[in-house]
């Protein structure tokens, strides 16, 4: 886990996208964190490096977590939240899975979608 300077990590958002790293670590990340949104994503996937920038512009921005699922690498675990194309977002506020959405959304959009779940 990456060291930061601030205390209490867990109370306050990461300022740029998390890459997940197995579903056990995808379990943590939305345990701890009260809202996180997941990107399942492709490096070959135009609309996904479209997506990109905001997705870190929305990490800086907002109190939520942004993680990325890279689905070429982690299958079984985009099978298992249904993704059949990318890039696909599914939004967890308390830990549990709120939202899950197909395509790229705008960045209002999503900022709306995360306001509606932090507190």
């Amino acid at each position: 886990m990456a060291t930061d300077a601030h205390d209490g990590a867990s109370e306050r958002s990461i300022d740029e996208p998390l890459h997940i790293e197995s579903e056990s670590h995808l379990d943590e990340v939305t345990a701890e964190y009260e809202v996180v949104l997941v990107d399942f994503y492709a490096d070959w996937c135009g609309p996904c490096r479209m997506l990109e920038p905001v997705l870190e512009k929305l990490a800086d921005e907002t109190d939520a977590v942004i993680a990325k699922v890279d689905v070429d690498e982690h299958q079984q675990l985009a099978g298992a939240f249904g993704v059949r194309g990318v890039p696909t977002l599914a939004l967890f506020a308390n830990g549990e899975q709120v939202e899950q959405h197909t395509g790229v959304l705008p960045a209002d959009r999503l900022r709306d979608l995360i306001a509606g779940y932090a507190e």
